[in-house]
């Protein structure tokens, strides 16, 4: 019988969150968040392109330059694309915050594009090599330093979801764990990684007051947020 009772309730919860979908509102602030996202992404590719096709030199760093480099290409590449999918499925199961969440991730790449076409400074020679064929080159590029995206969007998904302190934990340990991985592999300069989390803080509370309206839906009450 609690079996029984345990099914109904999580049967109610889901279609709960999922009426969204019914709103011709809801609809609009999805592909209006959608199409920043995607645009975010092709403006991403050109600043990067721009960045690395007129790097300099390299610079000294106090961390990489006493740290030698480790392999550690198959977290850089892997453990990003297993924070997309995570990610994704955490908005599956709470369709409300995905507005919000695609437009707080269109401008972090925003933001982020424009700072990387402002100072072209090229990567440490001992930076670990990516293979060639590797999807992650499709959107990052040895000349878009600053700042670490790696780094950057784990903690804004842990800015997002603070209140869910489990989740809360796990994008802030991501996030910590990609900015070591990106230093070990010399594959960001130490700058990158420490005003990451800064520029995050602030990018957040822009998107707070940019897209209000998606932010009420995500934060509508304390207790779709914290189960």
């Amino acid at each position: 019988m609690n079996t029984a009772l345990a099914f109904d309730k999580q049967k109610k919860s889901w279609q709960l969150r999922w009426t969204a979908w019914q709103h011709r509102e809801f609809f609009i602030s999805f592909f209006g968040a959608l199409s920043l996202f995607m645009m975010s992404l092709i403006v991403n590719f050109y600043a990067g392109t721009y960045a690395t096709l007129h790097a300099s030199a390299a610079v000294r760093d106090i961390i990489l330059d006493n740290v030698s480099a480790k392999d550690v290409d198959g977290i850089f590449v892997y453990g990003i694309i297993a924070f997309f999918i995570g990610t994704a499925v955490l908005l599956c199961y709470r369709p409300k915050a995905i507005p919000f969440v695609l437009n707080s991730l269109g401008l972090f790449i925003l933001i982020r594009s424009f700072f990387i076409i402002l100072t072209h400074i090229g990567p440490s020679p001992s930076m670990i090599e990516i293979p060639l064929n590797s999807i992650i080159n499709n959107f990052t590029f040895t000349g878009d330093l600053f700042f670490s995206a790696h780094t950057g969007m784990p903690f804004l998904l842990a800015l997002i979801f603070w209140k869910n302190f489990l989740l809360r934990l796990i994008y802030i340990g991501t996030s910590i764990l990609f900015g070591v991985v990106v230093l070990l592999g010399h594959f960001h300069y130490s700058i990158d990684v420490f005003a990451a989390f800064f520029i995050t803080y602030g990018i957040y509370h822009i998107a707070l007051q940019l897209f209000k309206k998606e932010s009420r839906l995500l934060y509508q009450d304390e207790k779709y947020l914290s189960d």
